[in-house]
């Protein structure tokens, strides 16, 4: 990783060093299995600071379509245990280091991990709703890809709701 990453120190909450952004797909960077309007291009300007990972279950088997040639890696998950996938993939990234996004089920232990470990995550709501279970793993819950992913682009914003 060559990218500058994005620093934040938050009075109480402590400093965070984002290097990548994980994130699930369906329902939280798409609406039926769309990228939602202004996702690309937060991902393009977040793609010169962070490396970008979507893993997904691709409930619409949409995803490797709408994200073909933006600057990320793409990952569509097979078999069963679909959380467990995510988790181990989190691990493989160095959980304190990322900033973790999921609206499903599925998204809970990632996100578990990630939070234990010191590292950002975020509960987005985008239309298709949120599972209690991603909720309460989540640092922040944010109405809409746009929002959560600007969180990152503007991370004063993140300081104003987390600090204590």
């Amino acid at each position: 990783m060559n990218k500058p990453g994005i620093t934040i120190d938050i009075p109480g909450f402590g400093k965070l060093q984002i290097n990548a952004i994980l994130s699930d797909y369906t329902g939280t960077l798409s609406f039926g299995g769309k990228l939602s309007p202004g996702v690309k291009d937060r991902l393009l300007r977040l793609a010169q600071q962070v490396d970008i990972h979507v893993v997904t279950a691709d409930s619409f088997g949409t995803a490797e379509k709408e994200l073909e040639g933006l600057p990320l890696i793409c990952r569509k998950l097979t078999g069963s245990g679909e959380d467990a996938q995510k988790q181990r993939y989190a691990m493989e990234l160095n959980p304190r280091c990322l900033a973790s996004f999921g609206n499903g089920v599925n998204d809970r232990l990632h996100m578990k991990l990630v939070k234990e470990a010191g590292g950002l995550t975020i509960a987005v709501d985008n239309g298709e709703g949120c599972a209690h279970e991603a909720l309460r793993h989540a640092n922040i819950f944010v109405a809409g890809a746009v929002s959560a992913l600007d969180l990152l682009l503007e991370p004063i914003r993140l300081r104003a709701t987390l600090r204590f």
